[in-house]
Parts: C-alpha cells; sequence; structure tokens
C-alpha cells in the first residue's frame, strides 16, 4: 500500500490545482473585469443551468461566444496581453486556482490505492443484471470480483458485448461511471480493494474527513 501519511502531507503542502483556460476557438479576446486574486465559481444548480463566473468574451466573425468558468477557486493568471487581440484556439488565457475539497482528496488518494478498472473502448456501461440486482439491495462494497467475472455490459454502436473483469480479487470499494453516458477510453470504471485493506481504506477516509481543512 502506499505511504498515505505522506501523500496527505504533500496535497497540503500544496492544496489546489492550476486549472488552465484555453480559448475554445479563434477570435478577438475581451477579458471580464477580473484581477489576480478574485474569486470565481463553476456551474451550479440541480442541473448546472447557472453558469459559473464570466471569464472573457471571443468574438469571431461579429459573434460574440463568451467564456464561463466551470471550477471553483480564485484567479492566479490573466494573459492581459492578449486583450483586444486575435488569438488562436487553444492558447493560454487564464489560470483558475481551484482548492482541493475533502472529497476531491480522497478521490486522489483512493486513485493511489485501489486498482483501477479502466474503460477499454470509448462506450456506455451498464453492469449486468445481477450484479446490478445487488449492488442497488446491498451496495457496491458487498460485490466480490475476480478474474473472468461477467460484470459489465458494454453498450457501443446500438451494440452490446459482455465484457468480464481482469485484475486482482478484492471488492468493489467505488464505482466512477454514471449510466447512460459515454465513458472514454482510459478512463476508470471501478475501483477494486483487497478484502486485507479495506480497514486500512476506511481510516484513511476518516482521516480526511477529520484533517483536511476546506478552503472557502
Amino acid at each position: 500500500m502506499p505511504d498515505f501519511t505522506k501523500l496527505l502531507e504533500t496535497l497540503k503542502a500544496s492544496p489546489y490545482e492550476e486549472i488552465p483556460i484555453l480559448a475554445p476557438h479563434t477570435g478577438i479576446i475581451k477579458f471580464a473585469d477580473l484581477n489576480l486574486g478574485d474569486k470565481v465559481y463553476g456551474s451550479s444548480g440541480t442541473w448546472q443551468e447557472t453558469q459559473g463566473t464570466l471569464l472573457a468574451t471571443i468574438t469571431r466573425e461579429n459573434n460574440p461566444r463568451t467564456v464561463f468558468s466551470l471550477h471553483k477557486g480564485v484567479v492566479s493568471f490573466i494573459a492581459s496581453q492578449l486583450e483586444n487581440q486575435f488569438v488562436q484556439a487553444g492558447t493560454h488565457l487564464l489560470t483558475v486556482r481551484h482548492f482541493l475539497s475533502k472529497q476531491e482528496v480522497l478521490q486522489i488518494l483512493l486513485k493511489e490505492a485501489l486498482y483501477i478498472f479502466p474503460a477499454p473502448e470509448r462506450a456506455k456501461y451498464y453492469f449486468t443484471a445481477k450484479i446490478d440486482a445487488k449492488i442497488r439491495n446491498s451496495g457496491c462494497q458487498s460485490i466480490s470480483v475476480q478474474e473472468g467475472l461477467e460484470l459489465f455490459i458494454m453498450s457501443r454502436m446500438k451494440r452490446e458485448t459482455t465484457l468480464e473483469y481482469s485484475g486482482p480479487e478484492g471488492i468493489i470499494y467505488t464505482v466512477y461511471f454514471q449510466q447512460n453516458e459515454n465513458v472514454d477510453v482510459g478512463q476508470p470504471l471501478i475501483g477494486i480493494c483487497p478484502p486485507d485493506y479495506v480497514k486500512q481504506i476506511e481510516e484513511l477516509v476518516v482521516k480526511v474527513q477529520t484533517e483536511w481543512q476546506e478552503k472557502e
């Protein structure tokens, strides 16, 4: 198992993620009225219907298009020299410093601790009927997996195929995908915990919940 105390201390030393905001397309850039250190917010609402903080407007062929923040944080960089300049798609416009929440820290640590079973193709994934019923009744941690277990239905191009589990034995500790949503190749589907490590993982969860200080 990784040294979680050391990993947690490393995250505490830099408790944030620097998120670059890139131009989504070409055009003339005009930044919103923002300064370094200003707080910004991501989209919110039940269906994320409320857009985040306005960051910039890019005008292309007299058609202005807005760029909104997708994350909560503070502005740590503005390419102010580009104001009213023509920029190419992918140009670095701003950086948002996003401070990690307890849940995000836990996800980072769990990906170090668990065996991650990734999506082999871009597709929609579903648990097989038997597995799905058991998860609904008893939760994902009631599922023990071993090599060759028929675990998923992979739906792609109107075709459905069974996907067997490949990896170490253990229990499904966490599920990363949402049914009816496409998962890109290589993205995690589930995280597997060996039975002997369950207690250590539970102690890690408690440690993060009690020690991590979130920033407003």
